[in-house]
Order: structure tokens, then C-alpha cells, then sequence
């Protein structure tokens, strides 16, 4: 079976989105729900920038795992292209890439943007980790991932 990629979408590519791959990747995982690929980019990457330190103390402090060597890439047409799903932190993002028919946004799920922490304290980058991360189980459901043969066939949460 071919996976399918989840590609999260934030500005630079070094804070919110990083972190909702790394927090995605492990949800996906926590479900026992395979077959997906979890990727991020961003809209105005500089290609290779690291993550942000403090979007990668978040991730630590929640215990979620994240690559080190994490490198920021720029989203393109040819990634929106492969992707089952392109879900952007805000919906001004999502508007620069209407054309695209698989293009969403966390408040689409949610009714909430995710607020860039860049520049801002620690409890800024924790906040946008937990919004992110409560944002989750709609997502799941709203791209119905577990469904169709990928992943189990329909997740119950357990109580």
C-alpha cells in the first residue's frame, strides 16, 4: 500500500510547522495509525534553517521526539502535488494556495488559527504546541485518516 503525505504548512518552516509534524508523526503513531507520511515546509522557507530552539524545547518538555537535524524546507507545487493533504496553520496561508484542491487550514477543523510564536517567549511556542496538538483529533477526522484501508479502519478513542 502507498503511503500517503500529510504536509503541514506554516510561514518559515522553523516553528509552528516543525513542531505539528514531529506532534502529528507521534499522534499517528499513539493511534497505531500507518500508511501515512508526515512532512512540513513552509510558504517562505530559507531552505536548511534549523528549528526554531525554542519550538524544539516545547517538543522536549511534551516528551514528543523530533529530528535534530531537522532542516526547514520551502513548500512547492510539486509537494502540494503528491500530498493527500497540505493542512496550513492559518487560513491566510491556505488563501495563497486556493488553486489547489487539497489545500486546508487548522481553523477549517477547529474554527482556530494557530498563532505564529515567532519572536515571542517560550510560553508562546508551548501554547501554539498545545493548540496544536488539540487540533488533532478533527483533523484525523475531518481528512478521515485511518479510513480506507490505511491505518485501522476506523479509530475509536479509548476512554
Amino acid at each position: 500500500m502507498k503511503h500517503r503525505k500529510i504536509v503541514f504548512v506554516c510561514t518559515g518552516n522553523t516553528c509552528r510547522s516543525p513542531m505539528a509534524e514531529a506532534a502529528f508523526r507521534e499522534e499517528l503513531k499513539r493511534r497505531k495509525i500507518r500508511w501515512y507520511t508526515v512532512r512540513s515546509a513552509g510558504l517562505f522557507a530559507q531552505a536548511g534553517e534549523p528549528i526554531n530552539p525554542k519550538s524544539a524545547q516545547a517538543l522536549s518538555e511534551a516528551k514528543i521526539p523530533f529530528d535534530a537535524a531537522f532542516a526547514a524546507r520551502p513548500l512547492t507545487q510539486k509537494t502540494i502535488a503528491e500530498s493527500y493533504a497540505v493542512v496550513c496553520m492559518t487560513q491566510a496561508q491556505k488563501n495563497r494556495l486556493s488553486q489547489f484542491p487539497n489545500v486546508t487550514c487548522m481553523s477549517d477543523y477547529t474554527g482556530k488559527e494557530i498563532p505564529d510564536p515567532y519572536g515571542r517567549d517560550l510560553d508562546e511556542y508551548r501554547a501554539a504546541l498545545r493548540a496544536i496538538r488539540a487540533a488533532f483529533p478533527r483533523v484525523i477526522e475531518g481528512l478521515r485518516i485511518g479510513e480506507d484501508g490505511y491505518g485501522e479502519t476506523k479509530f475509536k478513542e479509548k476512554k
